[in-house]
């Protein structure tokens, strides 16, 4: 039976690098960031922890770019007194500026000298508005909640409001054109078919994986041969967080895997990278960016007219179980989401079908 381990080294790697990058971004912005990322360490993952300090480097390099008030102090020389001179408006038009920004040069140099070949235009739609506000929220509240600033002037700024849209998820006749790309290299180029000779196997049991237990792509990566059972048809998976958990899959998940480690055995990988379960073809372990661009792949032979990721896949076998089961609280557990909540707001769609259904079938009226 599978078992819960111990954190495997690649999991700890990955959070070491992690760490790392916070640590580097830190040192170009206040002092203050470094304290309010350790204080909220104990309550959010590492990974939060990044995308915050990501999030107020973009403020802090907005504010010296496009205020003069701070055009002469470098966002690690700000101090909390710069902070209690922000107004709403300024915060307004970053809310504006974040729609669409040229990157700047993190090095320092805010002063246009980069070339122009290498500046990176930067879109964001009102998610990823709403996610830096959300960030430097947080930041202004810590300061505000210890006395730091006078104000906590970010409350003022109306946050966008988000538009639900529709689950994108594969219809069983795209799945199937998928795995047809997969067996004989139907609609793939040229250089797809070469690469296909050798890496048919390993694909096949990576595409059956995900659609049959909505793995994360972060969580995939990560897996190691011994956390698989296939007497069980169970494998062991570190959740977002650190958390493990026990999964199971079908008897077509066991086929596919047990074809790849046979072949997967035959491979001596390359030295740090022998316990991963999913190899490149440079014989280490499969990268996430990797695993993207294989999905895209077939996906693209499966369903050319939707921008499916390895997020898709899982929103696919996730509808597939709450159309199968109608229980929502299996489909949560099952997806591992930590709150049934965020599980109910992405299948409500799909709950909405279900009674609209339910109700056409509701033959009470004399005939």
């Amino acid at each position: 039976m599978a078992r819960v381990k111990k954190q495997t080294d690649y999991r700890t790697q990955r959070l070491v690098e992690i760490n790392q990058q916070i640590d580097e971004i830190e040192k170009e912005l206040p002092s203050s960031v470094r304290d309010f990322i350790r204080a909220v360490s104990t309550t959010t993952t590492p990974l939060t922890r990044l995308a915050y300090v990501y999030d107020l480097r973009t403020f802090f390099f907005f504010l010296k770019a496009e205020c003069p008030e701070f055009a002469d102090v470098k966002p690690n020389q700000m101090t909390t007194e710069h902070f209690n001179l922000l107004t709403q408006r300024q915060l307004e038009i970053y809310q504006d500026y974040l729609r669409q920004y040229v990157r700047p040069d993190y090095d320092g140099d805010t002063d246009g000298a980069a070339a122009q070949d290498e500046q990176v235009m930067i879109q964001n739609h009102e998610i990823g508005i709403a996610r830096k506000l959300s960030s430097l929220r947080a930041f202004f509240k810590y300061l505000y909640t210890h006395d730091m600033i006078r104000e906590n002037v970010t409350e003022k700024v109306v946050m966008p409001k988000i538009r639900k849209k529709p689950i994108i998820f594969l219809e069983r006749d795209e799945i199937n054109r998928m795995f047809d790309a997969l067996e004989d290299g139907e609609g793939l180029t040229k250089h797809q078919k070469a690469y296909l000779e050798n890496t048919r196997i390993r694909d096949r049991a990576i595409i059956t994986l995900l659609l049959g237990t909505g793995i994360r792509s972060s969580e995939l990566v990560g897996l190691n041969k011994d956390d698989l059972d296939l007497d069980n048809n169970a494998f062991v998976v570190t959740r977002k967080g650190g958390n493990q958990a026990i999964l199971y899959y079908n008897d077509q998940v066991k086929e596919a895997l047990a074809d790849y480690l046979a072949v997967r055995d035959e491979v001596t990988p390359v030295e740090g990278h022998e316990d991963a379960l999913f190899l490149s073809t440079q014989r280490k372990r499969i990268s996430p960016r990797a695993l993207q661009d294989l999905v895209k792949k077939y996906a693209k032979v499966g369903a050319p007219l939707k921008k499916v990721s390895v997020h898709k896949m899982r929103s696919t076998f996730g509808t597939s179980l709450y159309r199968e089961t109608g229980d929502i609280y299996l489909v949560a557990s099952a997806l591992g989401h930590a709150d049934v909540n965020t599980t109910k707001a992405h299948y409500a769609a799909e709950n909405e079908e279900k009674r609209r259904q339910a109700s056409r079938n509701v033959t009470w009226l004399p005939q």
